[in-house]
């Protein structure tokens, strides 16, 4: 019996994936049950595709996985795009208006229609949307879930929405449920239900929380995703945490705020994503000028420019150390899942009071929007706050904000406290404050003032935790990795034991300041590394050789807007291993996929790729893909598509008939 299950929930945005997916994945948590998923969707309020992936197993889930077990598909699109996804003893599930054609369906998959309007017609008028409970009700019987829960779940959703909406929604689980209890048998799946129940949180949220427990006061914002979720969760829970959220109107007065309410004492925090932190580079130098804490997180997406604002990626690690001009003291913290995002940020707001200093941390959409479950017991209220030195008595007028300290952290004290007024100018200063920029400049009250400020890093590196080895000591492979894909790397090195290759893990949080020195004891003694990122310029690894000296032996990269997951990892570590050049060709899936997107901008959604072939060199000076379009009503033949298979270009469209 399977005690994990993959669950794809697939169609068009508008058409109620995240309800549905948001009641199954807190009807598994409620169970005991632990819950990890990843939404892959697209900038549109209606329309388009939208492909939400949900992992529940008895075991803690560190990933979204790389299997399919069953397939909820809301429109005929989803049907043609995942059914031949789904592994054998699974199931596709979808509305008898839409057809399953049987020659998708792969080896020992069941399709299991759903007559929805047959089912709910007692109900009343139902609106379309709500066939997604209708299989979800199915769903249940399937995967041997409790109906209860998830109708328990549906009460708490709808309540605010009175009780005929309830009960439309809670008699359409059940009549799902119970056709599929008629007509299906379960699926092989037999569950230990602890009945412990467990929040099912993001990344974002976990960030928001940590600032409230840190004692955030002030959080400002202008909306970007993926960091906007952090301005929503905060701004509902402003008056219970007491933090002021402002959205201010464009990036640089969002900084400049939290910069400023850090300069007059109070804890601040804002957030964006790389366009928008691009935009705070200059500010966040100013912050290291004048010794301001201030915590920065930047949510990475995929660039440059606008690029992929709903699609993950490690792209903005280099921007992060560049952010701004000239040297200056900053930290850069890069959480590694939805727990350590609560632990970090309480980190970070530490850092940044006790060496008055800006901290960036760096999630990304992947980390920032899953939903996975997480022990409530492992975050507590009551965390520790350090809010570094303070300057005692008055300060006689003569007050020296800047003096120049063996640890180069000076005692602060709040502007407006009597005797105690300094200029916090943006130009190089003296102890004091006073500019050395103009008629009075001074190279030596620079170099000290300089060396002062950058001797800060070496107290905050004494105080951050080295990395250590995960794993067996001695291994064939060590993946090395930083970020979000803690996870995926952890699951990819068991698979990899179980396929006879060894490996360990160095996974990397505090980036700047690094640990150059631990990290090269322990590369320097490993067999074969591999650093692992969601970059397409593996920029870890290239931190890693100008840090260590050691250069990796190979880099294992993603960046086409999909998180890594175990599968992809393990098949490229054996390539790496077996000497084997990753092949960049254009792949049988991503053609078809290729094939998806001119249909749905030029042929109006009314096609959908058939075969695909590989053609011959021809005429267009490289190997192609052939793929034949059919009529999504009907398989009748329109045309036929030319995919080059290097470069990616389409060639042709040759229309039937034409």
């Amino acid at each position: 019996m399977a005690t994990e299950i993959t669950v794809g929930i697939a169609g068009a945005a508008g058409d109620g994936l995240d309800r549905v997916g948001d009641t199954l994945a807190r009807a598994a948590a409620r169970l005991g049950l632990s819950v990890f998923t990843y939404n892959s969707y697209q900038s549109l309020i209606r329309g388009g595709h939208t492909w939400l992936r949900l992992r529940i197993g008895e075991k803690k889930l560190t990933n979204h996985g790389d299997r399919l077990d069953v397939l909820i598909a809301l429109n005929q699109d989803s049907i043609e795009r995942h059914v031949p996804e789904v592994a054998s003893g699974g199931a596709v599930l979808f509305n008898t208006k839409l057809e399953c054609d049987p020659d998708l369906l792969p080896k020992g998959v069941r399709a299991v229609p759903i007559p929805v309007a047959d089912l709910t017609k007692d109900l009343g008028r139902l609106p379309p949307v709500m066939q997604n409970t209708a299989a979800l009700g199915a769903l249940l019987h399937l995967a041997g879930l409790d109906v209860e829960v998830a109708a328990e779940i549906l009460h708490e959703t709808f309540r605010h929405k009175g009780e005929e909406i309830i009960r439309q929604n809670v008699g359409t689980l059940r009549a799902g449920y119970e056709h599929a209890v008629k007509t299906e048998k379960p699926l092989d799946f037999k569950w230990k239900f602890s009945r412990k129940r467990r929040p099912v949180v993001t990344g974002n949220q976990m960030i928001g929380l940590g600032a409230a427990a840190a004692g955030c006061k002030l959080y400002s914002a202008y909306p970007m995703s993926p960091a906007s979720s952090i301005l929503h969760w905060l701004a509902t829970h402003s008056e219970k945490t007491g933090i002021v959220v402002k959205q201010a109107e464009d990036e640089l007065a969002v900084v400049n705020m939290a910069i400023g309410a850090g300069h007059a004492g109070i804890r601040a925090m804002c957030a964006t994503s790389g366009g928008g932190f691009a935009l705070m580079t200059e500010a966040i130098g100013m912050a290291g000028m004048i010794e301001a804490p201030v915590v920065v997180v930047n949510v990475m997406r995929g660039g440059p420019s606008t690029g992929l604002p709903t699609k993950t990626e490690q792209g903005d690690l280099n921007q992060a150390f560049g952010a701004s001009q000239g040297d200056f003291p900053r930290v850069i913290v890069a959480p590694r899942d939805a727990l350590d995002c609560y632990e970090a940020t309480v980190e970070a707001f530490n850092i940044a009071e006790e060496f008055q200093l800006p901290v960036i941390l760096l999630s990304d959409l992947y980390l920032a929007e899953h939903r996975s479950t997480i022990d409530a017991d492992r975050v507590s209220p009551d965390v520790k706050i350090e809010r570094g030195e303070w300057a005692n008595g008055t300060g006689n007028g003569r007050f020296r904000r800047f003096r120049l300290t063996k640890s180069g952290v000076s005692p602060r004290a709040r502007p407006g406290t009597p005797g105690m007024m300094f200029i916090a100018g943006t130009d190089e200063h003296d102890e004091r404050g006073v500019l050395v920029s103009d008629e009075h400049t001074n190279a030596a009250i620079r170099r000290k003032m300089h060396e002062k400020r950058m001797r800060k890093m070496d107290e905050v590196l004494k105080r951050l935790p080295a990395p250590k080895l995960e794993g067996p000591s001695k291994a064939k492979v060590t993946l090395v990795g930083w970020g979000s894909t803690h996870g995926v790397l952890e699951e990819a090195a068991a698979r990899l034991e179980e396929d006879g290759i060894t490996a360990n893990r160095l996974h990397l949080k505090y980036l700047y300041p690094f640990h150059g020195r631990k990290v090269k004891e322990i590369l320097s003694k490993c067999k074969r590394t591999i650093v692992v990122e969601a970059n397409y310029a593996g920029q870890l690894a290239r931190h890693l050789r100008a840090e260590t000296g050691i250069e990796a032996k190979h880099v294992v990269t993603r960046y086409d807007g999909e998180p890594l997951d175990p599968d992809y990892v393990v098949q490229r570590v054996k390539d790496c291993v077996a000497g084997r050049a990753q092949d960049l060709k254009v792949q049988k899936a991503e053609a078809r996929e290729m094939a998806y997107h001119y249909i749905r901008i030029h042929l109006h959604d009314e096609a959908r790729p058939a075969r695909v072939s590989k053609g011959a060199k021809g005429r267009h000076g490289e190997p192609v893909f052939d793929v034949e379009l059919v009529s999504r009503k009907g398989k009748e033949p329109r045309g036929r598509l030319v995919i080059g298979r290097e470069t990616g270009a389409i060639h042709a469209y040759e229309e039937q008939g034409a």
